[in-house]
């Protein structure tokens, strides 16, 4: 049978359509039942916070339940690995950030490769690390803390939440860039560690700023300066380390990001979703009460930002010569 031309190029041009259905029915549904977000932190951590703020706002934009699940463990790579495993559909989300940086060099076998492995979806927020010290130490800025360091190599023991978490990194780049040697203390969390520096049996900590900023404005702890490149409203007044150590900055910085695969029309629903969360002033004053400040990234923003930070932090510990145990 021969079709008549016109018929023939209707249904030629339908066909050609019908692939694309698919793909656009399926970002036009998504997502169509709750979605799990890996937070690869304990509760109560502030990667848990964050993932829960966010979380709610998303569930309110886009109509299902964005589940927070606490999958920690080793520096953050038990979870990660958790979503590595997960199908690429969208369904399965991780709360990322520079801890993933920072275990891509120093963990030796990981089963999964952040870079390769993850597609960025979206950044989220930003906050600095604070400098404090007990109240009896004696230096009172970075200069005299630098010059007390250096008159005194591995004299001051610094605590940390762990092996590689962001405060011990960020003490770790203090250490190259000032040119200076401390002891390392890791403890299980912040709160021991700042427990303990209030006790006086550490000397220092570049602590998260949401629980160390109650004991500065009590009096309980001396701050002396912040490790971002920006000041914070959280601690006005206060300098940076920066501006003593040209070139140190060590920040936290949060996102989310998605097992690789996942149609890129899905990544920008929950990149616009993010985006629009985050700029919520209920959600901004949440973030501005903690220290934070929102940091919306596109996906190939994010993807910039988590390389240069993989880079940044492999140097530093190559530098320092160090391994997770």
């Amino acid at each position: 049978m021969t079709l008549p031309r016109r018929t023939f190029l209707r249904l030629t041009a339908s066909a050609a359509v019908l692939p694309v259905v698919p793909r656009i029915a399926r970002a036009e549904t998504y997502p169509s039942r709750p979605v799990h977000v890996v937070v690869p932190f304990a509760a109560g951590s502030a990667s848990d916070i964050l993932g829960r703020l966010i979380g709610d706002k998303l569930s309110q934009g886009l109509g299902q339940p964005f589940i927070v699940e606490n999958h920690g463990g080793a520096g953050g790579t038990v979870g990660a690995a958790m979503a590595a495993r997960a199908p690429a559909d969208g369904y399965t989300l991780l709360i990322s950030g520079n801890a993933d940086a920072v275990t891509a060099t120093l963990y030796d076998k990981l089963s999964y490769n952040f870079l390769r492995d993850f597609a960025p979806i979206a950044g989220i927020a930003r906050s600095p690390l604070v400098l404090v010290v007990n109240p009896s130490f004696p230096a009172k800025t970075v200069p005299e803390f630098i010059a007390y360091a250096k008159a005194n190599p591995r004299k001051i023991n610094y605590g940390s939440a762990g092996v590689g978490s962001i405060v011990h990194m960020a003490a770790a780049l203090f250490e190259v860039e000032a040119g200076v040697q401390m002891v390392h203390v890791p403890y299980r969390g912040m709160a021991p560690a700042l427990t303990d520096l209030m006790g006086d049996r550490v000397q220092a900590i570049f602590s998260t700023m949401p629980p160390a900023v109650p004991h500065v404005k009590a009096g309980r702890l001396r701050a002396l300066a912040l490790t971002s490149a920006a000041a914070s409203d959280a601690l006005p007044g206060l300098p940076t380390i920066g501006q003593f150590v040209p070139g140190y900055e060590a920040s936290i910085v949060e996102g989310l990001s998605a097992p690789k695969g996942v149609p890129e029309e899905v990544i920008n629903i929950l990149n616009k979703a993010v985006t629009t969360a985050v700029a919520d002033p209920q959600v901004k004053a949440k973030l501005t009460a903690l220290g934070t400040a929102p940091t919306p990234m596109t996906p190939a923003d994010y993807g910039v930002y988590m390389t240069k930070e993989t880079e940044k932090w492999a140097k530093v510990i190559k530098t320092a010569g160090l391994k997770a145990k």
